[in-house]
């Protein structure tokens, strides 16, 4: 049998200022379909996070139900697909009867009756092939009922025992003992935070903290291999192969901009399982300009987005001894000159670097008089409440009455450049 791990899609996920991810998961989507036909799989598994919301919008939808139907054209039998902690389980589960003619299963929660997340697949032949334990994530309901007055380590160890439980109650169902006495593999799957796993930004925390963290030993041995999604970068679970998460597809925070992203291919042979990474093309990069003013613009003026389809999204961080508005409105000047079909600045901070006076100098006052300010840095601190990309026009604005207001009154205080404004 030869199946594909994938899982933390998170279509309809909208990154900062509501920019929408819909042309990369299309083209994430349409280079799966043509991989599971060249690949020849036969079994695609989803391990959670479909959607990034329990409300997924008519285009997200249309996404995923048009992907389904694209499989039809290729020579993979069964698709399973479990919710994820993003989900929700009536969402997945509103079509599950239909979809299931088509051969997809949907397990978005813990299924009333306890053996509907065990599903038997045939092979080619039409003979049965694997076993697939489609655990879904899951929820405080499902591995523990609530005491009152326990402590937080009582919750912890409850709900990390709960996840144990329910993993060690699939493993001793007939149907799972059958299957391997036959010589015949046991994929199950789970969406979950792992002990040990390397997390990024974008995750959303499961539980509370670090609560139901479960290590790799809580997973039983009959299991041939463990599908796993939540964490987004690729990675094993305590150092064990079989034990794997596939990460997502597209980077989903700027924190994942290293990341080589991927899909898993299983092929199941002879009791053993073989583990192939395959990379997802990048449509779309993130990239992160941290430095000096100079350092910054430059990179942003040097940046080569040549053969992608779509333009980077780029994390800017100026560290600089100038004030804030002056780092945007000179930032800006280097954005007004960039290429928007390549390269977009979606996030922009300044951190101000302070020079540290030697010991034994006079310190300077901690309070300073209005008068100790000139007229543009009483407004410079006025601006600090508006919006950066206003500040720079507001700026100039505001030189030009003083300008004129210097030209029509005679000297005074205002023309010495102190007092207030």
């Amino acid at each position: 049998m030869r199946v594909l791990h994938t899982a933390d899609w998170h279509l309809g996920q909208r990154f900062i200022s509501g920019h929408e991810r819909t042309d990369e998961h299309r083209l994430f989507l349409d280079w799966l379909v043509q991989t599971v036909r060249e690949r020849q799989v036969e079994v695609l598994v989803v391990a959670g996070d479909v959607f990034d919301t329990g409300s997924p919008s008519s285009t997200a939808l249309e996404l995923y139900y048009s992907f389904l139907v694209s499989l039809r054209q290729t020579d993979c039998r069964d698709v399973v697909i479990v919710g994820g902690n993003h989900d929700s389980p009536a969402t997945l589960n509103a079509p599950a009867r239909l979809l299931r003619h088509l051969r997809v299963h949907v397990v978005g929660c813990v299924p009333e009756c306890f053996d509907d997340q065990i599903l038997l697949l045939d092979d080619a032949h039409g003979q049965p092939g694997l076993l697939v334990c489609a655990v879904p994530f899951l929820r405080d309901r499902d591995v523990r009922l609530s005491v009152p007055g326990e402590s937080a380590e009582d919750r912890e160890q409850r709900i990390r025992q709960g996840i144990a439980d329910h993993y060690a109650r699939v493993a001793e169902t007939e149907r799972v003992w059958q299957h391997k006495a036959a010589g015949r593999p046991v994929l199950a799957t789970g969406h979950l935070y792992a002990a040990g796993g390397t997390a990024s930004d974008s995750e959303r925390t499961i539980h509370v903290g670090n609560l139901g963290q479960v290590t790799a030993d809580h997973f039983p041995a009959c299991f041939d291999y463990v599908a796993l999604g939540h964490l987004h970068r690729p990675q094993r679970v305590g150092g064990r192969e079989h034990i794997r998460y596939s990460g997502s597809p597209i980077p989903l925070s700027f924190s994942e901009v290293q990341d080589t992203k991927q899909v898993l291919l299983l092929d199941f042979q002879n009791g053993a399982v073989g583990i192939e990474p395959i990379e997802v093309p990048t449509a779309r990069r993130l990239a992160r300009f941290h430095g000096s003013l100079e350092e910054v613009s430059a990179d942003l003026l040097a940046y080569d987005n040549a053969g992608l389809p779509l333009p980077a999204w780029v994390d800017v961080e100026v560290r600089s001894e100038l004030s804030q508005l002056e780092v945007a409105e000179q930032l800006l000047k280097v954005i007004e000159m960039l290429d928007r079909k390549q390269l977009e600045v979606l996030s922009r901070r300044h951190l101000r670097l302070v020079t540290l006076r030697p010991l034994g100098d006079e310190p300077e006052p901690l309070t300073r008089s209005l008068h100790d300010f000139t007229e543009r840095e009483v407004f410079e601190r006025r601006l600090e409440n508006e919006p950066e990309d206003d500040r720079p026009e507001l700026l100039r604005t505001f030189d030009e009455l003083t300008e004129l207001m210097h030209e029509a009154s005679p000297p005074g205080p205002l023309s010495k450049g102190r007092g207030g404004a």
